[in-house]
């Protein structure tokens, strides 16, 4: 074994390897189960093995796992890995798994023995059995967006697509590779109603957003009862039913479920905010986009299957749907030949609303922080447990 001159000492155990250089700094890799002084004869078996293990699961999102590497590389005891393809065959040698976009069914967590949390890198949690990890005495939890900048960010996605299908981003680049001006005479947003479909983060960063355009905003939430119906009080304080104080002034018309279909015929933009669940799933179906004013456009920034996908083409196509923008598709990696994505008045962002560099080193951090809290056996302060 070869030393560096500046190599003090190299420990070794059978789930890594920390070198130390003169100034203190560590480097980690795999290594065995012993202890290595300069000279490279073994002085002393280990006797402090425990290492945090984490598991970033799923392909794609690649900087999900590089900004929380980047972030835990001075912590020699906490390992992180990124195994898209073989979560089965390795999930049983950790303690934390870290979601990103694959499904983390009862069969994985059986599996997974020495797991401890499995965290969403983000919000939804709709791909994780939270039962089977409950019955297994998992922790599940997801990290708050209002904290990382991640529901700020969703927001900005829903107005820049808003503002590509009423600016007709599509037709603009016809235009300018024909080398003409002055065309298309596009919409705007002042003027507006906007219905916002799910009030939680996301909706409320987005109704802060939109208000400087001169929109009229809706929201609807499951927990709003029917007397919150009614416009925000004046004075700016809460209507009956709200579950937040301070929210008054952004929403100029408050419902619940039951408003979905009236607030849908009085939009001239619906923006699907919802966390995906057996109720949501499929809810801007047939009977809702009918709902919807005629020319009216649609933008989801939440999940490809709140929308009914048979239903939103064929209205695209008839010319009832004025335009669909959306981050995220039925499935997922989006496919170049689906029809639906050939429409002019169609605009797709590959599923990036939330990732940005500042809202994905804000949950890396989150990310990083837990695993330490974990490590250290103190309480998990940074993230939402689900069970």
């Amino acid at each position: 074994m070869v030393f560096d001159n500046s190599l003090v000492c190299v420990f070794r155990s059978k789930f890594s390897i920390c070198c130390f250089d003169s100034n203190g700094v560590p480097s980690i890799s795999w290594v065995q189960e012993e202890i290595y002084a300069r000279n490279g004869k073994i002085m002393v078996e280990n006797t402090n093995t425990h290492v945090t293990r984490v598991l970033l699961c799923g392909p794609y999102f690649p900087a999900s796992h590089n900004y929380t590497r980047e972030y835990l590389q001075k912590y020699p005891f906490i390992q992180v890995d990124d195994v898209p393809l073989d979560v089965p065959n390795v999930i049983d040698k950790y303690h934390i798994c870290v979601v990103k976009n694959r499904r983390i069914d009862s069969n994985d967590i059986a599996r997974a023995t020495q797991m401890k949390l499995i965290m969403q890198f983000g919000v939804g949690l709709e791909g994780v059995d939270v039962k089977a990890a409950t019955d297994c005495g998992i922790k599940v939890a997801r990290i708050p967006g209002n904290v990382t900048g991640n529901s700020a960010s969703c927001a900005e996605m829903a107005i820049y697509l808003m503002l590509g299908l009423l600016r007709q981003q599509k037709e603009m680049e016809n235009v300018v590779k024909q080398k003409r001006l002055g065309e298309p005479a596009a919409g705007t947003l002042l003027g507006k109603t906007v219905f916002i479909m799910g009030f939680g983060n996301i909706g409320i960063d987005l109704a802060k957003r939109l208000r400087p355009f001169g929109v009229k905003i809706l929201a609807a939430k499951r927990s709003w009862r029917l007397k919150s119906r009614d416009s925000c009080q004046s004075n700016g304080s809460p209507a009956l039913g709200t579950e937040r104080d301070d929210i008054g002034g952004l929403v100029d018309k408050k419902g619940g479920p039951e408003d979905l279909y009236d607030f849908a015929q009085e939009a001239d933009i619906v923006v699907t905010c919802l966390l995906m669940n057996s109720e949501t799933a499929g809810i801007v179906d047939k009977k809702f986009v009918s709902a919807m004013k005629k020319g009216a456009l649609l933008v989801n920034i939440a999940r490809g299957g709140l929308l009914d996908y048979d239903a939103v083409k064929s209205n695209l196509e008839s010319g009832h749907l004025g335009g669909l923008g959306i981050d995220v598709a039925w499935t997922e990696p989006f496919d170049p030949d689906d029809p639906i994505l050939k429409l002019q008045n169609v605009l797709i962002t590959p599923h990036v609303a939330g990732v940005t560099e500042y809202s994905y080193r804000s949950m890396a951090k989150v990310a990083g922080d837990t695993a330490l809290e974990l490590h250290a056996g103190t309480p998990l302060t940074g993230v939402e447990f689900v069970n």
